[in-house]
């Protein structure tokens, strides 16, 4: 078990995975405020699905499973509005959480094990060719390096991608078993006949 640490957390109606992208338009005072405090220490957040509340205004409650992001490109187009784009780093759970005076919800997390890298089983090689296309389609939009032959990198895209609820996305992010994950997300592609086209 790693030692808990304090994490500034960004409650989202949104889940992010280790090694997934996500671009943020920031204008609430308080994320500008934790941004620009990264940004300058080489820090990072916590981006966590809201359980409950409002993405913007009072602070929501969050989901207590989420993810550490790092921001790897900024810029400020238009006044007031900062767009990040952040990757996802550690997955971690929150022990409990605060309000600051600001509004901004203070964390204490501890790290989750990094999930094993391992091969796509062959049971599961079928969704290789469609998760091929699809970052094919995407282009810049889901920039190297790909990983297709990780178990949890190839589970970990689909999750993202698929149009399920985001409550749903947010248990394949909790789940620990990487070929578990495969084979609930391979059952939902069988089941609306999107892998038969491609094999």
């Amino acid at each position: 078990m790693t030692d808990a640490v304090r994490l500034p957390l960004f409650p989202l109606n949104t889940v992010l995975f280790p090694d997934g992208l996500l671009p943020l338009r920031v204008f609430e005072a308080r994320y500008m405020d934790m941004v620009t405090r990264c940004l300058r220490e080489g820090a990072s957040f916590g981006v966590c699905l809201i359980a409950a509340g409002p993405e913007v205004g009072d602070a929501a409650i969050p989901h207590p499973v989420g993810t550490e992001a790092r921001i790897e490109q900024w810029d400020m187009t238009e006044p007031g509005v900062l767009s990040i784009m952040v990757r996802g780093g550690r997955r971690f759970r929150v022990e409990d959480h605060e309000v600051e005076r600001d509004g901004l919800l203070n964390g204490t997390v501890r790290w989750l094990a990094a999930l094993p890298s391992e091969p796509v089983p062959a049971d599961q090689a079928e969704l290789l060719p469609l998760l091929r296309a699809i970052v094919g389609d995407l282009g810049d939009r889901l920039p190297e390096p790909h990983h297709f032959d990780d178990a949890a990198w190839v589970g970990a895209r689909y999750a993202e991608l698929l149009p399920i609820p985001m409550v749903a996305r947010q248990k394949l992010l909790e789940l620990d078993d990487v070929v578990s994950r495969l084979e609930i997300i391979q059952q939902f592609l069988q089941q609306r006949g999107l892998l038969k086209t491609i094999n």
